[in-house]
């Protein structure tokens, strides 16, 4: 068993902690200055900053890295892990300078895996080049939308077109003026097999019908370093039958062969929300003084800093496991650690977080600070691409399965 970063991943590494010091870190306080600044507060991939950024990270060999094969940097999930760790350190500015931002990076795998020639050329090709941004419309307000077959948006044929109407929220990114394509999961058969129901189509922001009918917040921030959530509806929207992503009835399979990669890389990023978090916390212990001594002298905030790092490692440690049992086994074979990580990464992260802005005092729930917005990121990290409660179901069902497969063997 190896447990060191093959030569490639060492340069990348090297190489990204560089950016993330010389330019990432210093662009924070610009980038959020900027964008109170735009004319559109939700374009925040129109922040001038952001686009230096890019062009630097495309100067240094740091682009697309969340992508495998010919349209991407070619390496593999166990290679990407460290380097979307370091990327979450500032999870609103170093994955969009990379291009390796949600939900971006989980539409161009799905692109590049089911999307027609035309259809590349059309999205996925301005989306690798960082033109144009995206956003996955699944989520619905009027179903518990943690079971996925619950989708109740219609897509309707009409001769050489489909017809949508629906609603949805929590559309990640929908906000931003700029996110010019949305994936948009619904119902084309209610009476098929349940998992056979529902379809991809890709719908263009300016379809007539189209509507943003509002912003959603997220614990109080409205997220809009991240284009935002927001609320749509689909009012007989029609676009062609060439919009279809796959045929008919294969949207389920697609949505969750999306969903695997990006549970791994939100898993990937929160550690480096934690291990920053980590970090302010022991310099602010090392700083402030209270009844005399160091905060760091307190044994309950050595207690705190000693079992941060110990649920890091952990974390770090079941990841590189999933990431390597996708590479070399297959998403599917990794399914039951993909849902571990999933478990364990937003509760992990928010533990520490939490630590955190305790040792930070009133900082600690400030804007001077990352830790309340990281915490706030860490909470919602457990309904994204499904609920704790959901993931935890299906992996305690796999291990009574196999639990009882093996006491008959016995």
């Amino acid at each position: 068993m190896d447990f060191a970063y093959d030569s490639r991943t060492e340069d990348l590494r090297g190489r990204l902690l560089e950016f993330m010091d010389a330019y990432v870190h210093p662009a924070e306080p610009v980038f959020e200055r900027q964008l109170s600044e735009l004319d559109d507060p939700w374009a925040w991939d129109s922040a001038p900053v952001l686009s230096e950024l890019r062009a630097q990270a495309r100067k240094q060999g740091l682009w697309n890295l969340f992508l495998p094969g010919e349209n991407g940097a070619g390496l593999t999930n166990q290679q990407y892990a460290p380097l979307a760790e370091i990327t979450g350190r500032s999870p609103h500015l170093a994955p969009a300078a990379l291009n390796c931002a949600a939900p971006d990076t989980g539409n161009m795998e799905l692109l590049s895996r089911f999307g027609t020639g035309a259809q590349k050329r059309q999205w996925l090709e301005p989306l690798l080049s960082g033109r144009i941004r995206s956003s996955f419309a699944m989520t619905e307000p009027e179903v518990s939308s943690s079971d996925a077959t619950n989708i109740a948006t219609r897509i309707e044929r009409d001769g050489d077109h489909y017809v949508i109407n629906g609603r949805k929220w929590w559309i990640t990114g929908a906000m931003n003026p700029n996110a010019a394509i949305f994936v948009v999961m619904g119902k084309t058969d209610p009476h098929a097999e349940r998992h056979r129901r529902q379809s991809m189509i890709l719908v263009p922001r300016d379809t007539p019908g189209v509507r943003v009918t509002r912003a959603m917040r997220v614990l109080g921030y409205d997220d809009r370093e991240h284009g935002g959530h927001a609320e749509l509806r689909f009012d007989d929207v029609r676009v062609p039958v060439t919009n279809l992503v796959g045929g008919e009835g294969d949207g389920f399979a697609i949505a969750q062969a999306r969903l695997g990669p990006g549970r791994i890389h939100h898993c990937m990023r929160a550690i480096g929300v934690a291990e920053r978090a980590l970090e302010l916390m022991c310099a602010r212990a090392d700083e402030r003084v209270a009844f005399g001594k160091p905060l760091s002298g307190q044994g309950v905030v050595r207690d705190w800093i000693a079992e941060s790092r110990v649920r890091i490692e952990q974390l770090r440690l079941l990841t590189l496991k999933a990431a390597w049992l996708m590479d070399t086994r297959g998403n599917k074979a990794a399914h039951t650690e993909i849902q571990a990580i999933k478990i364990a990464t937003p509760v992990t992260v928010q533990w520490v977080l939490d630590k955190a802005i305790q040792v930070h005092g009133g900082g600690g729930l400030s804007q001077d600070f990352p830790l309340a917005y990281g915490y706030a990121l860490a909470r919602m990290l457990r309904f994204v691409d499904g609920p704790d409660e959901v993931h935890k179901d299906a992996l305690a069902r796999r291990e009574l399965r196999g639990a009882a497969t093996a006491r008959g063997q016995r």
